[in-house]
């Protein structure tokens, strides 16, 4: 049976098993799907794989045109081969209604094959500037729209209709504009073996391995999303293990006599603690189950919130997996468990003479090895802060900050007892009267009763200020970034398309990558006929010339005039010669190159802002608008601020959630056992109103003592995480306290604890006052 004690201890463990079965699910469910375009394609030839440091998700490299036709037609001749498609696209988006469309890609007829797409009206596109679409957008086949491509918008004809949401133009239309080749979708029913020898250079895939097909934006949005449940698996987890922690401390401090008994009567040490862990065993096997059947139930719809809010793709879907069930499972009674083991110990150190006492003052709130545990951790915490100056990648601060807070939270809870007294003096030093006295002197006789019933607070008012706090701190940090990286007083940034075309930004440095051998280079391309070239661009006098920086130079070991082999985003091989280094951080790309050369190669090479001279006011175009540089900062990262908020706010509502339920568990648990304590309040003459106040104002103390505790030790973090981000970006930051997060949260908890104490003492003082008969 379930008593008070217990089922304190079942919720905590039921909503962290729940938790951590919910995302374990999610995260099985996340793996890729093949695109609709590749339906029909039974084995795939891709490009070799390539890795950059700046991209976990880099395109392959491609293929040249002749490459990919050279290699179509040794596999169309394959046994089993119905067709072998060289899969070309590019950048092209159609203007519907005077905005850009969502669709940003066209491929060559040909690759309706792989589909595989039928038209249903009209028919293929055979010559340029001329394209088939689908029905929805309702345009008749013989009207035009206005489409934008790398170099800029211009009217297409409309040839046919087909049903899917794709943009096919004729193949030799996407002969001239695709900057490479890189897929050979294969029909029919290839023998991937033979595949493999025909073409040994390249990648193939069959069966769930196309998967891998999907596009880079949806790997990249399935890897946020992986990140979010990681983050949120391990937080809850390591929520779960603290509050059950404090729940068994809790519930071995009121049961002291219970446990003085046991000794009294021959019980041995050993054998209490095995009791408290077989009932740890109990509680976690009993909530591991049906906090495992909740996180099941939740996950569909969970998974649909994640593909809302942008952390999964629209290709996700929840299904049942084996492994996060019986994950679930076990994850109860182990979580039960581990936060259990302190407890355990320190019930088997309750002497016999525990059972005869009914003071309730402790004697020693802090032992030595507390005092030593405590020290420990709060040094660790302090470590982690000085480390993140030492880091220079954004997801390792990110992580050594969490890993401080979660120390620091640890060594607070740890050292709480030690610290009560002095809070408590110092909160309720004006505090007269009966009732102040109450309080004040119950919270000082039971400094460690105090601490555990005030940790869940100190949990949940920690991660929110830190989570909220960090957040807030690298926003401004990158967004200043961006706003001196500007160094304009208006920017022409893209309006509902990827870049800007070579029509409104035809002199601004043109992004693009080269590939050495399995690397990927950032590269650009400078115009040295600008009307304000830099000194690099007017080097860049030849089609191979090239401007590398310090650091790319000596990693290559190259020097000026030396030459290095690279591959181009169309494939073509060529060599390229130094005749420049420029200082790290004063260029645009680690390779510089002609402006000319980068669109030759690149057809569909977007700019990504351009910075305008002061005054200037360029006419309105589709596709880019002008904004003030403070406007650019914060909107070019938009998109992932908005992500990142989201984020924040699931941590955060993980982290409270869990936190406000654990206080609410904790204060109901110990009002249940503090009956006899209002029973002697009523004897010496207090009134049922007096008892009640007397309640919510320990209740009140216990939020107000983890507030200063969790708030504490999450703003050390946060300086940390702050003095990191200024030691990045050099730039100036202060630090930043989210005080309406930390209210909010403060607040959360003042209610459940007010709820969660009031109530069950004013059910008691019933039975302790029962409503006399008239006579």
């Amino acid at each position: 049976m379930l008593t008070r004690d217990r089922l304190g201890a079942f919720v905590a463990v039921l909503f962290g098993t729940a938790v951590v079965t919910l995302t374990l699910s999610l995260l099985a469910s996340a793996k890729p799907r093949v695109p609709e375009r590749f339906d029909a394609v039974a084995v795939a030839a891709r490009g070799p794989g390539v890795t950059t440091p700046a991209d976990p998700f880099p395109e392959v490299r491609p293929w040249s045109s002749a490459e990919a036709t050279a290699m179509a037609a040794r596999l169309a001749a394959l046994p089993g081969v119905t067709a072998a498609v060289p899969d070309r696209s590019f950048y092209a988006q159609p203007v519907l209604a005077g905005r850009p469309a969502t669709t940003r890609q066209a491929q060559g007829w040909a690759s309706s094959a792989l589909a595989p797409d039928r038209l249903i009206a009209g028919r293929p596109a055979g010559a340029a500037r001329e394209m088939v679409i689908p029905r929805a957008w309702g345009v008749p086949i013989g009207d035009t729209v206005t489409v934008l491509t790398a170099a800029g918008p211009a009217p297409w004809t409309v040839t046919g209709l087909i049903t899917a949401e794709r943009l096919y133009v004729s193949d030799a239309t996407a002969s001239a504009f695709a900057p490479g080749v890189r897929l050979i979708g294969l029909t029919g029913h290839p023998d991937p073996g033979q595949v493999r020898r025909a073409v040994p250079e390249a990648t193939v895939l069959h069966g769930s391995a196309l998967g891998d097909l999907e596009p880079r934006a949806d790997a990249r949005t399935r890897w946020i999303g992986m990140q979010v449940l990681t983050a949120m698996t391990a937080l809850s987890a390591f929520a779960c293990i603290f509050v059950i922690a404090s729940t068994f401390a809790l519930t071995v401090h009121q049961r002291r006599r219970e446990f003085g008994l046991l000794r009294a009567t021959g019980a041995t040490p050993a054998q209490v603690r095995r009791t408290v862990l077989r009932e740890a065993v109990f509680v976690g096997a009993i909530a591991g189950l049906v906090g495992t059947l909740l996180g099941m139930l939740t996950a569909p719809t969970i998974g649909g919130v994640l593909i809302d809010a942008g952390f999964e793709p629209e290709t996700f879907s929840v299904g049942v997996h084996l492994w996060p069930l019986l994950a679930g499972l076990l994850a109860g009674p182990v979580i039960s468990v581990a936060g259990s083991l302190v407890a355990a110990r320190r019930a088997s150190r309750i002497g016999p003479l525990a059972a005869l006492r009914q003071a309730a003052v402790e004697d020693r709130p802090m032992t030595r090895a507390r005092w030593v545990v405590g020290l420990l951790f709060a040094a660790a915490g302090v470590a982690a802060g000085v480390a993140t100056l030492a880091t220079d990648d954004l997801s390792d601060l990110a992580t050594v900050a969490l890993l401080g807070v979660m120390a620091l939270i640890v060594a607070a809870t740890v050292l709480a007892p030690a610290a009560v007294p002095w809070i408590v003096r110092v909160l309720l030093r004006p505090a007269r009267g009966p009732i102040g006295t109450v309080i004040r002197e119950s919270a000082l006789t039971g400094a460690r009763r105090t601490a555990s019933t005030a940790a869940p607070v100190l949990l949940t008012v920690a991660f929110a200020v830190f989570i909220a706090g960090n957040v807030q701190t690298s926003s401004a940090a990158y967004a200043n970034h961006r706003a001196e990286a500007a160094d304009a007083g208006t920017v022409l940034i893209p309006d509902g398309t990827p870049g800007l075309t070579d029509a409104v930004a035809a002199g601004a440095p043109l992004p693009t990558n080269l590939y050495l051998n399995d690397t990927v280079v950032a590269a650009a391309g400078l115009d040295p006929d600008a009307p304000i070239a830099a000194d690099q661009a007017r080097l860049l006098t030849a089609p191979d010339a090239t401007v590398l920086t310090r650091g790319r130079a000596a990693q290559l070991q190259l020097g000026l005039g030396d030459s290095f082999e690279v591959t181009f985003l169309d494939g073509v091989q060529q060599s390229l010669r130094v005749v420049g280094i420029a200082t790290d951080g004063t260029v645009p790309a680690e390779v510089l190159l002609d402006r000319a050369t980068v669109r030759e190669h690149d057809p569909s090479a977007l700019v990504t802002a351009l910075p305008l001279s002061t005054g200037a006011s360029p006419a309105a175009v589709i596709g880019a608008r002008a904004v003030d540089v403070g406007t650019y900062a914060r909107e070019v990262g938009t998109e992932e601020d908005r992500l990142v908020w989201i984020f924040t706010l699931l941590l955060i509502g993980v982290s409270v959630g869990y936190g406000a339920l654990a206080v609410a568990n904790t204060l109901f648990m110990a009002t249940g056992r503090r009956a006899p304590d209002y029973r002697l309040l009523r004897l010496a003459g207090a009134t049922p109103r007096q008892v009640l106040l007397a309640v919510a104002g320990e209740s009140a103390l216990v939020v107000a003592i983890g507030a200063v505790l969790g708030g504490g030790a999450a703003i050390v973090a946060v300086w940390g995480a702050t003095a990191g981000l200024r030691s990045q970006t050099g730039a100036t930051l202060p630090l930043t306290v989210p005080w309406p997060t930390a209210a909010v949260a403060v607040a959360v908890c003042l209610v459940l604890a007010l709820a969660a104490s009031v109530l069950p003492a004013r059910a008691g003082l019933r039975r302790i006052d029962p409503p006399r008969e008239s006579s």
